[in-house]
């Protein structure tokens, strides 16, 4: 009986010795097809919940800098989760917005959509994001009614890549709280450093502003004066990079008219 010919292409592929060049590509091409499809899928399928992550990773960094900060132990103890208030502002004008919902929004996501944010033009954009969302995330925590601390997110390219950190500013929103960076791509050893306690703790009671200029700045050598933060040897451009990210959010084309407004006695 004369041997059956495979019928179909799929068949005739199948039908091809396995030392067959041609087989043996078109074998690869489908393994890497599927792994493609495959591991795109679970990258879709897994966003939210990566995403989620890492808003609470976000969440429980600042928590934690709230709890290590003088009084503000006791008064989250006292108030709860409820006393820091998650608000969005418009940058350009300084108003707080009512229309979004706080919870999930994405400045980064924000920043990279046109229709969302805006070019910075060389001159102004001293954190070197290029662009800059429309509106972006404060927390607020008060006592008693009153503004007790305000929560800045910062972020700006430094040597190695984006620097991301949280600014956090007392009542008078002028003397700082802290200021903790939980993500960044600096040299190990060297501008990887203001991760380090120690470093970021020199921070705290520093002034951001004189006569309405914001003027604090991370220094070479040693901090001599109430707007100085003293830089790490050895990683002076992670230091001028931390000066432009603070000052370009406490400015204009930051925070600045927002904190202008609280300054002016507008309630949030």
């Amino acid at each position: 009986m004369a041997e059956q010919r495979p019928r179909g292409l799929w068949h005739r592929f199948l039908a091809r010795p396995n030392t067959d060049p041609v087989k043996a590509l078109g074998v690869a091409f489908l393994v890497a097809l599927v792994c493609g499809l495959a591991v795109s899928t679970a990258a879709v399928s897994l966003r939210p919940l990566i995403a989620a992550n890492m808003d609470a990773e976000r969440q429980a960094r600042m928590a934690a800098m709230l709890a290590d900060l003088p009084g503000m132990g006791e008064i989250l103890a006292e108030t709860g989760a409820g006393a820091v208030d998650l608000q969005l502002v418009d940058l350009a004008s300084g108003t707080l917005v009512s229309d979004i919902e706080p919870t999930g929004y994405d400045p980064l996501a924000a920043a990279a959509d046109p229709a969302l944010s805006t070019e910075l033009s060389r001159a102004e954009d001293l954190a070197g994001l290029g662009r800059r969302e429309n509106i972006a995330p404060v927390y607020l925590v008060r006592r008693d009614g009153a503004l007790a601390l305000l929560v800045l997110p910062l972020r700006g390219i430094g040597y190695g890549g984006l620097i991301k950190a949280y600014l956090a500013l007392e009542g008078d929103l002028n003397t700082v709280a802290a200021l903790t960076v939980y993500e960044q791509a600096e040299t190990p050893g060297l501008g990887g450093r203001i991760t380090e306690p120690a470093w970021q703790a020199q921070w705290e009671g520093k002034q951001v502003a004189r006569d309405g200029a914001v003027m604090i700045e991370v220094v070479r050598g040693e901090a001599t004066g109430p707007h100085e933060v003293a830089g790490i040897s050895g990683a002076s451009v992670t230091g001028y990079a931390i000066t432009d990210m603070v000052q370009f959010w406490l400015g204009p084309a930051g925070y600045g008219r927002f904190l202008d407004r609280l300054r002016a006695g507008e309630t949030p």
